[in-house]
């Protein structure tokens, strides 16, 4: 027994020998060492599983100026001062490549009112770009280039971004094309900034630069989960307040504005603001709503009896509270929808139905 023990110890100190000689010459074969919870978290993963799907926009724009301005010289200013001439103008934005057929979600701030457009790749090449439609109400453009081999991005519409989750923002920032910054989802569903008619932002402190707009919202699976459309300005005090305009509008938008060239949106034909103050109902009781600030002649309101001043205090039965959420609700309506509608008018109620149509086409 002790023979076997003797055997046995003898090949573990020689094991314990070779595999000190073997750390002591190659000491990387060592397994990584905890770092007590600080370990740096890395997401180049996501950025670069999503940055080839981002692009740069520049645009050129031909403006006219008075001559005069070109020179502080009195006399120059004195007999040019009736003279214009032309110069370009140029202008910086991102976007987002959303299918291998060429079409690129970007802000339409970015591209409105433009003369020529240039759309810049992750690989280098540049295509020119054609305006394939608008929608004012969300901020959002939808263009087209003639390039083969195009990554298109992948779009979070099922897994929504929560508040506090990881964001990241790509764009060409300050014509830095493709620069990251990182942060968090700061809030979701912001409105009331008067950016756009349609409001429901997701609020982000990853840093939105002159050039951002239009770029990629991501998040750490490298997923688009928003489109950068604005940010407040330093000059108001403001630091770390972006906006973005969320995966599944983007995606809505776009897809029907490929398809019909504008988005197939309700529309009643009626303003609608907040209740400043509840209302007082039938027994006391205080209600909120909807009011309509204005009402287009022979819009669905109007046909249904409704006038400036009316609140609307529930839908299908359901409490309004927020005039936002009800404009949403009602664009999101496909034209000949029939809504059931409560509305207070000074100490009356009553109730109504109207068609919803098709919102108008708005300037481009």
């Amino acid at each position: 027994m002790s023979r076997l023990i003797s055997f046995v110890a003898q090949f573990v100190i020689l094991g314990l020998a070779l595999a000190f000689v073997v750390v002591w010459l190659r000491p990387e074969l060592l397994p990584a060492r905890p770092s007590m919870g600080l370990a740096t978290q890395s997401y180049a993963h996501a950025v670069n599983q999503a940055a080839p799907s981002v692009v740069s926009i520049y645009t050129r724009t031909l403006v006219q100026e008075p001559l005069a301005l070109r020179s502080t010289n009195p006399l120059f200013r004195a007999l040019n001062r009736d003279r214009m001439v032309t110069r370009p103008r140029s202008g910086l934005g991102s976007g987002v490549i959303l299918d291998e057929t060429g079409h690129v979600v970007t802000a339409r701030h970015v591209i409105a009112d433009v003369d020529d457009i240039a759309v810049a790749l992750w690989d280098g090449r540049v295509a020119e770009a054609r305006v394939v439609g608008t929608d004012p109400d969300t901020d959002l453009a939808v263009l087209k280039i003639d390039l083969d081999d195009l990554p298109s991005a992948q779009f979070a519409l099922e897994r929504l971004p929560h508040v506090g989750d990881v964001a990241l923002a790509i764009g060409n920032a300050f014509g830095l094309n493709h620069t990251v910054t990182i942060g968090i989802i700061s809030a979701l569903g912001r409105g009331q900034l008067n950016l756009t008619s349609l409001e429901n932002f997701i609020q982000t402190d990853a840093a939105i630069n002159a050039g951002n707009s239009g770029g990629a919202l991501i998040n750490t699976r490298g997923e688009v989960i928003g489109i950068n459309s604005a940010s407040l300005s330093q000059t108001m005090g403001a630091q770390g307040i972006g906006f973005a305009i969320p995966a599944p509008i983007v995606r809505t938008v776009a897809d029907q504005i490929i398809e019909y060239g504008q988005v197939q949106r309700g529309w009643i034909g009626a303003q609608l603001m907040d209740v400043p103050l509840p209302l007082a109902g039938q027994g006391g009781a205080w209600i909120g709503g909807a009011r309509l600030i204005e009402v287009a002649p022979d819009g669905p309101a109007f046909e249904a009896g409704l006038v400036e001043g009316d609140v609307i205090v529930a839908v299908a039965g359901e409490p309004i509270t927020d005039a936002r959420i009800l404009s949403f609700e009602i664009a999101q309506s496909p034209p000949g929808t029939v809504l059931s509608m409560d509305i207070a008018r000074a100490n009356q109620r009553f109730s109504t139905e109207l068609v919803v149509e098709q919102q108008p086409q708005l300037s481009p």
